[in-house]
């Protein structure tokens, strides 16, 4: 196998305060890696701007013209991690042989990163990184990550326990994720529906570096939501077991309310009436909001309308520069 072309792939949404930290973390992992003939010189750090609304784009430029191995793509607005991950995915695998993908937060082991690439060494088209364990974690996250995944894997989506976005992909691994064109996001999701031949990395996850967390717990139910509702349709198929329930629940209380009249001992009841409304009503509404979600989400993908839209790319321009100096040489 020839060395590798590695380009690191990180998102980021208003990370002015960590940048300049995760940049030289960074730049010291690619060095080393060089160093040790383990990837080529032309590998890259590859960082996604999502529309940031502090200087994490003029950091990036600043740092691209200081440090050659700095690169970045400016989204025109913020389109979320997911769309702006995908975005430098699909922007670097024209030029890398395999590409890794990390938060901006350092909460991620970086150390991790080589033995990425000593998996990808063995033949490993995909590599997770996978949380050795959530005693970082507050009793209520690690409670509700737990609880998240199990209730995926009885729904039969395959999700890998504890892994989030840090993982390697090849070349040949990301032109089949290319070919799921989806509205609706949910990368830890597809990527296990690729097949390709993976293995899993164990590290220990670490506090943020700066900053604040950029998924509060309204953006981590809302996530929870896409993944449910994206891969599985689990929740329509019971709401139509409640519904059949209902029926045979209420049949069974017609067939009482009809012999207790012919029987004459029929008087009315306000609280029974009250408690079957509301309880039917809520029913109706869940029933209609589960149906609702499914419906929007088809709405989003009949429309076809881009994922992304790049305004500035001085990765993909760095890129052909080297490929051109290297033609001439």
């Amino acid at each position: 196998m020839e060395t590798p072309v590695l380009t690191i792939v990180v998102p980021c949404y208003n990370e002015e305060e960590v940048f300049l930290e995760t940049a030289k973390q960074l730049t010291g992992v690619l060095q080393q890696l060089q160093k040790e003939k383990l990837i080529a010189s032309e590998s890259k750090l590859l960082f996604v701007d999502d529309g940031s609304r502090d200087r994490t784009w003029e950091l990036i430029l600043e740092e691209s013209e200081k440090n050659p191995l700095i690169t970045g793509i400016k989204l025109s607005r913020n389109f979320g991690h997911q769309r702006a991950l995908l975005a430098g995915l699909q922007a670097a695998m024209e030029y890398s042989d395999c590409v890794i993908s990390i938060d901006a937060d350092l909460q991620d082991d970086i150390q991790a990163i080589r033995e990425f690439i000593i998996k990808y060494w063995e033949g490993f088209d995909i590599v997770y990184g996978v949380r050795r364990s959530r005693s970082t974690d507050t009793w209520f996250k690690r409670a509700t990550a737990q609880g998240f995944y199990r209730l995926m894997q009885k729904m039969g989506i395959a999700l890998i326990y504890n892994h989030a976005d840090f993982r390697l992909m090849s070349r040949r691994a990301l032109q089949e994720l290319s070919r799921y064109d989806e509205a609706n996001l949910f990368l830890r999701g597809i990527v296990p529906l690729l097949g390709f031949r993976s293995t899993q990395v164990l590290y220990d996850r670490k506090e943020r570096f700066a900053g604040e967390s950029k998924y509060p717990l309204k953006k981590m139910l809302a996530f929870a939501l896409d993944g449910v509702t994206s891969f599985s349709v689990v929740p329509i198929r019971f709401i139509t077991f409640v519904g059949f329930l209902s029926f045979l629940l209420s049949s069974s209380a017609g067939l009482y309310a009809f012999i207790v009249k012919l029987l004459g001992y029929a008087e009315s009841g306000w609280t029974s009436i009250m408690i079957s409304i509301w309880l039917i009503g809520g029913l109706l509404l869940m029933s209609v909001g589960f149906i609702g979600e499914y419906i929007g989400k088809i709405y989003q993908e009949v429309k076809r309308r881009p994922r992304f839209t790049i305004e500035e790319n001085l990765y993909s321009l760095r890129m052909k520069t080297n490929q051109k100096e290297r033609i001439h040489l």
